[in-house]
C-alpha cells in the first residue's frame, strides 16, 4: 500500500462515502432521507477514527498535513457536522424537506472543512475552502419552497463570493511578492529575518479578510444574522459548529504558521477584529426578540473571544483558542436542540417571549436551556467559563491586558441576554404549551446541557489534547 493512502484514508473515506450516498439515493426507487442521514453519521465516525489513527506528516510535496493539531479540529468538525445530521432527522421530516441530497452535502461541507484543515499550501486551502463553501450555499436554501430560506441561501453566496474573491486575491498578492504559495516555505522565508514586502502584507491582510468572513468576525459579519434566521434550523446548527472550527483552525494555522514571524504585522489587525466582534456581539444582540438572531449575534461575540487566543500569538494562545472553541460547539449546537424543541401545534416558533412558562410545563427542557445559557455567559462552573478564562489568561500572559479587559467587560454586558432567557422561562407567566420534542432532539439537547454542566469535573482530556495540537502547530 502506498505511503499516502493512510494518511489520505479519512479524506478518501468522506469524498467515497458521499458519492456512494450520492448513487444510492438517486438509484433508490424512495426516499432514503432517514439512511442516508444516519448513513453518513456513521460515516463521520469511521472518518474520526481513521482521523485518529492518521500518521503525521506532510504528503504531496507539502499540499496537506497531518498532525495532533488537524486531528483535534477534525475531531471536532465531525462531531459538530453529526450533532446537526441528527438534529435534522425529525425536523426535515415535519418541514417536507427530507430529501437524501441533505447529508451528501453536508459530507462534501466536511470534506472541504477536512482539506482546509489539513491545508499546507494555498492553493489547497482555496479548494477546501470553495469546496465547503458551495455545499453550504445550497444547504442554506434546502428549504426552497420557503421565501427567508431562499433569501438566506443567495444572500450567503453573494457575500460568499466576495470573499472568496478576497481570499483568493490575497493569495495571488503572497504569490507575486513571496515567490511561493506554500506554508513552509513562506515560514522558512520570513524566519531568516527578510522584511516581508508590502505587498505580500497586503496579500495576508486580504487572506485574513477572507477567512474571517467564515467565522462571523465583525466587521465581516453581515451575512450572519439574515443566515441564521432564514436558514432552516438545523442548517443554522450546522453554520454554528463545523464550519466554524474548521475556519477558525485554519486562521490559526496560516498566521501562526507561514506568517507566523510577522505577528508584529498581523496581531493589531486581530486585536481589533476581536474588539470589534465582542463589541458588536454584546450590544447588538441587546434588542433582539427571535432567539436564532439572537444566537447569531452571540455567535459573533465568541468568535471574538477566540480570537484573544489568536492574538496573544503564543502556544497557550492557540490551545485557549480550540479549548474555547471545543466548549463553543457543544454550547452550541445544545442550543439548537432547545429551538427546535420550541413546536406549536406543529409549527416552529422563534421569539424568546415564546419561552415564558416553560419551566412549569417542561422542568428538565428549561433547566437545559438555562445551563447552556449561563455557560454562554460564561458563568462558573460551567464549561463557557473556563473557555473564557483560558483566552483571557493567554492574552495577559502574552501583554494584552487591554484585550482582557474588554474580553470580562463584554462579557458583563453580554450575559444580559443570556440572563434575559432564563428570567422568561423561569419568571415570565405564560403556557408555551410545545409539543414533545422528538427523541433525537431531546439527546442531543442532554448531551450537551450534561457535557457542559460536568466539564469542571473532567477538563483534564480536552486540556491536554488542546496543548498537544498546540505544540504540534507552534512546532
Amino acid at each position: 500500500m502506498s505511503p499516502l493512502i493512510p494518511t489520505l484514508l479519512p479524506e478518501l473515506a468522506l469524498g467515497l462515502g458521499g458519492m456512494v450516498l450520492l448513487l444510492a439515493g438517486v438509484l433508490s426507487k424512495s426516499n432514503q432521507f432517514v439512511h442516508c442521514s444516519l448513513a453518513s453519521i456513521a460515516l463521520f465516525v469511521v472518518t474520526a477514527l481513521l482521523v485518529l489513527a492518521a500518521p503525521s506528516g506532510t504528503i504531496y510535496d507539502g499540499l496537506l498535513i497531518t498532525s495532533n493539531f488537524t486531528r483535534f479540529a477534525d475531531v471536532l468538525v465531525l462531531l459538530g457536522a453529526s450533532a446537526a445530521l441528527i438534529l435534522s432527522l425529525d425536523y426535515n421530516q415535519r418541514e417536507d424537506i427530507a430529501r437524501f441530497e441533505f447529508p451528501v452535502l453536508v459530507v462534501l461541507a466536511v470534506l472541504g472543512m477536512i482539506v482546509m484543515i489539513s491545508a499546507a499550501d494555498m492553493m489547497t486551502l482555496y479548494l477546501g475552502f470553495e469546496l465547503q463553501s458551495l455545499a453550504l450555499y445550497i444547504c442554506a436554501a434546502f428549504a426552497r419552497d420557503s421565501l427567508r430560506s431562499t433569501e438566506a441561501g443567495l444572500k450567503y453566496f453573494v457575500l460568499g463570493a466576495l470573499a472568496s474573491g478576497l481570499l483568493i486575491y490575497g493569495i495571488s498578492l503572497v504569490y507575486g511578492f513571496a515567490g511561493t504559495t506554500n506554508f513552509a516555505s513562506l515560514a522558512q522565508q520570513f524566519s531568516t529575518g527578510q522584511a516581508a514586502g508590502y505587498g505580500t502584507v497586503i496579500g495576508v491582510v486580504f487572506v485574513l479578510v477572507g477567512i474571517a468572513f467564515k467565522i462571523s468576525a465583525a466587521p465581516f459579519h453581515m451575512w450572519t444574522p439574515d443566515v441564521y434566521e432564514g436558514a432552516p434550523t438545523p442548517v443554522t446548527a450546522l453554520f454554528g459548529t463545523a464550519p466554524k472550527v474548521a475556519a477558525m483552525a485554519l486562521l490559526v494555522s496560516v498566521m501562526v504558521g507561514p506568517f507566523g514571524h510577522l505577528l508584529s504585522q498581523w496581531q493589531m489587525l486581530i486585536e481589533i477584529l476581536s474588539v470589534i466582534s465582542m463589541l458588536l456581539g454584546a450590544l447588538a444582540a441587546i434588542g433582539q426578540s427571535n432567539i436564532k438572531r439572537l444566537m447569531a449575534y452571540s455567535s459573533i461575540g465568541h468568535m471574538g473571544y477566540a480570537l484573544i487566543g489568536l492574538a496573544a500569538g503564543t502556544a497557550a494562545g492557540v490551545q485557549a483558542t480550540l479549548i474555547y472553541m471545543s466548549v463553543y460547539v457543544v454550547m452550541s449546537f445544545g442550543v439548537f436542540a432547545c429551538i427546535l424543541a420550541m413546536r406549536r401545534k406543529g409549527q416552529a416558533v422563534e421569539t424568546i417571549a415564546d419561552l415564558a412558562g416553560l419551566s412549569t410545563q417542561s422542568p428538565a427542557y428549561a433547566l437545559a436551556l438555562a445551563v447552556l445559557m449561563w455557560s454562554m455567559a460564561g458563568i462558573p462552573p460551567l464549561s463557557g467559563f473556563f473557555g473564557k478564562l483560558y483566552v483571557f489568561s493567554a492574552a495577559i500572559n502574552a501583554g494584552l491586558d487591554v484585550l482582557a479587559v474588554v474580553g470580562v467587560l463584554t462579557s458583563v454586558v453580554g450575559a444580559f441576554y443570556y440572563l434575559r432567557v432564563i428570567k422568561v422561562m423561569y419568571f415570565d407567566a405564560g403556557s408555551p404549551d410545545f409539543d414533545k420534542a422528538a427523541g433525537s432532539v431531546r439527546f442531543v439537547m442532554a448531551v450537551a446541557a450534561l457535557a457542559t454542566a460536568l466539564f469542571v469535573f473532567i477538563p483534564g482530556p480536552l486540556v491536554s489534547a488542546a496543548a498537544a495540537a498546540a505544540r504540534a502547530l507552534m512546532g
